[in-house]
């Protein structure tokens, strides 16, 4: 089986994917492309299915972060010797993947063409409500890409209608600002449903961006392309696999 990745339009002739579970070697719940060093599955086929991406995208290495739900970005200028503590990175350096893990949360990818410089983000409900976006555009403004001329990709990630929360949650993002309302429908009981992507596109757009598109694929809905921790957990499972959404200079 190969390797399927997503490409989004708006990314045209850049190096980037949003993989899919096709063309690994990984079995039972993370199979088959699961790229997730913090997942309990063989070392050696993480690895494996790593060194695949990285093949398929003609770079050197894939590199990846120990991602905890932060507005933290990294600077990448060579390959990590430890993963640091993060969830978002950006690189002006050729020969590198720069890529983050996902199973439900929204990975985004970032490039200004003129500058060439790019950008990977985590960004579940935690990190997206922190700031990682803005901060991502910030770092990339740093190696000197301009936002007028960046362009952001939302790939895999939970859709609305898979996303039931509780009224704890609502208030949350009604207490960030009451106009946040507008990313939840109403659910069961006092359940709402909330609008990952919708929210993400919404604070990419009033960041500045050029042009910032989702490519459409829920991770929930999909069980034959990609991984969910939200299924997994409805399922009792023990742990699920990790996408990878990958973008290089």
């Amino acid at each position: 089986m190969t390797l399927r990745p997503i490409k989004a339009e708006i990314l045209s002739g850049v190096t980037h994917g949003f993989f899919t579970r096709d063309g690994g070697v990984s079995e039972g719940i993370y199979g088959s492309l699961n790229a997730g060093q913090g997942s309990s599955d063989d070392n050696g086929n993480v690895a494996e299915n790593r060194r695949r991406i990285a093949d398929h995208l003609a770079v050197d290495e894939l590199v990846s972060l120990h991602q905890v739900h932060s507005p933290d970005v990294v600077v990448v200028t060579e390959p990590f010797h430890k993963r640091p503590q993060a969830d978002a990175m950006v690189t002006a350096t050729q020969g590198l993947a720069i890529g983050v893990l996902t199973a439900d949360c929204t990975p985004v990818l970032f490039c200004d063409r003129q500058a060439n410089v790019v950008g990977a983000a985590h960004a579940g409900w935690k990190g997206a409500l922190a700031g990682v976006l803005e901060a991502t555009l910030d770092t990339m403004e740093a190696l000197g890409a301009e936002r007028r001329n960046t362009v952001a990709a939302i790939g895999p990630v939970i859709s609305q209608r898979a996303y039931e929360v509780g009224p704890e949650f609502f208030e949350r993002f009604l207490d960030e600002d009451m106009e946040n309302a507008r990313f939840f429908a109403g659910g069961q009981g006092d359940r709402a449903m909330f609008d990952l992507p919708g929210f993400c596109l919404h604070r990419l757009r009033e960041a500045g961006l050029n042009e910032a598109a989702w490519t459409g694929h829920c991770t929930y809905s999909d069980e034959e392309r990609f991984f969910s921790y939200r299924r997994s957990c409805h399922r009792s499972e023990p742990d699920y696999g990790r996408l990878v959404a990958a973008i290089a200079v």
